[in-house]
């Protein structure tokens, strides 16, 4: 059988692909097939990026940070003009490494701290937090539905309730959630986006009004007791030294935009995907255990977080290709959760798979996303409540293809606007 047979792009027409076109973010699965199957080692002529997108390679990868290092996790993919950069420099921006660009020795002290305020307990103990927030926030979308017929639940729900869980969970206050999900989105659109040179210098701005306001979070003094910034003051790095501003103002950037952003684009995909499968909707509001069953599918196949980068720090043989140090690889997350030779019936989604948490898009490793059990509680919850809460809402009728964020590693719908007959 051929690719054309199976409707997938020919290694010919990989020259064609567009990590950022419409036609990849619209429907990937086609693309990421074929590297699977005809260049599971691949340089993109476009971003220079080696695209590796077996299951196998990408966890060979993971779990080697001593030969594929994580220095350039965070750096811009489309390079920053000498004006963006000059923005970036007057607020004082720089990303110094802590958590997942850190392939130093202090990474795993600064990553202990972070799965502290995310380890089971406080988890467990922040599901009536996320259930309060979940209601207030249904109640404003009741009362839209109820009056204009129309809620967009992206904009209303899945965007803001981690970022207000994040807030609560962390100790963070005087900002609006509104400018804390502005700044993180700009980030991820500067950072992981193809922008115009204008659109660079408007995200720039926001990226460091952003940076002000966490160097200054971190410098106040003293912190709020119990607070992340306050157990960052009292960690100490290998050499006995204190955490620097810059240091804790790094591993802040990357909690803020893990815990709010991904996690929101988390939620979106679930509920969207949730409210398109036939019969799931109504069954997810009680059926125990179907909402979590559920999250772990979006996760396999239909991630928030669709690729990491790693730097080859010397020259390796992966997926039978010659690999040269220096060479930035991109792995393919969203492609590995669908390999065959993992995952049986990939592209059907199956709640309750018997290896549905092997998939890799939190990562392995040291570098495991340390938050994974925050995200899928609280899209497990928010998948539920808002079944429960809106038990009669649908896809809108016009809306069957919502705009699509397409970043190089970030991806999820940006609306998710539903309908609802309520009596």
């Amino acid at each position: 059988m051929t690719p054309q047979d199976l409707d997938l792009p020919s290694p010919a027409a990989m020259s064609r692909l567009d990590l950022f076109g419409d036609e990849f973010v619209r429907d990937p699965y086609p693309w990421l097939d074929a590297l699977r199957g005809d260049a599971p080692v691949h340089q993109d002529p476009g971003t220079g990026l080696w695209l590796v997108s077996r299951y196998d390679d990408i966890r060979r990868v993971l779990l080697d940070p001593a030969v594929f290092h994580p220095d350039n996790a965070q750096d811009a993919v489309t390079p920053l003009p000498v004006g963006v950069l000059r923005v970036l420099a007057r607020a004082g921006f720089r990303l110094a490494p802590a958590l997942a660009n850190n392939g130093t020795d202090s990474h795993h002290g600064l990553r202990r701290v972070v799965t502290r305020f995310f380890n089971a307990q406080r988890v467990a103990a922040a599901v009536p937090v996320i259930e309060r927030v979940a209601d207030e926030l249904l109640d404003a979308a009741q009362r839209r539905l109820a009056s204009a017929g129309h809620c967009d639940l992206f904009e209303s729900y899945a965007q803001i309730l981690p970022c207000r869980v994040l807030m609560e969970l962390l100790g963070i206050d005087g900002v609006d959630p509104a400018t804390l999900i502005r700044w993180s989105d700009a980030s991820l659109e500067l950072f992981w986006g193809r922008p115009t040179p204008e659109r660079q210098l408007e995200l720039a701005a926001l990226v460091g009004e952003f940076h002000q306001w966490l160097t200054a979070t971190v410098s106040d003094a003293p912190a709020r007791p119990g607070s992340f910034v306050e157990a960052l003051s009292r960690h100490r790095l290998p050499d006995g030294r204190p955490v620097d501003v810059g240091t804790a103002v790094g591993a802040c950037f990357f909690v803020f935009i893990a815990g709010q952003s991904t996690t929101g684009q988390l939620i979106s995909t679930t509920l969207h995907r949730a409210l398109s499968e036939p019969g799931l909707w109504s069954r997810a509001a009680d059926e125990q255990g179907l909402a979590e069953a559920w999250v772990e599918e979006v996760l396999r196949r239909e991630p928030p977080v669709t690729t990491w980068r790693r730097v080859a720090a010397e020259p390796v043989t992966l997926g039978g290709v010659h690999v040269p140090a220096g060479a930035q690889l991109l792995l393919m997350l969203m492609g590995s959760g669908s390999d065959p030779e993992m995952f049986d019936a990939p592209d059907q989604m199956c709640p309750h798979r018997a290896n549905a948490r092997h998939h890799l898009s939190f990562g392995v490793g040291r570098h495991r996303c340390p938050g994974a059990s925050l995200a899928r509680t609280e899209a497990a919850v928010a998948l539920r409540v808002a079944a429960r809460r809106l038990p009669d809402a649908r896809i809108a009728p016009a809306d069957g293809r919502p705009p699509i964020l397409g970043l190089l590693s970030f991806r999820a719908p940006l609306r998710v606007r539903v309908t609802a007959q309520l009596y």
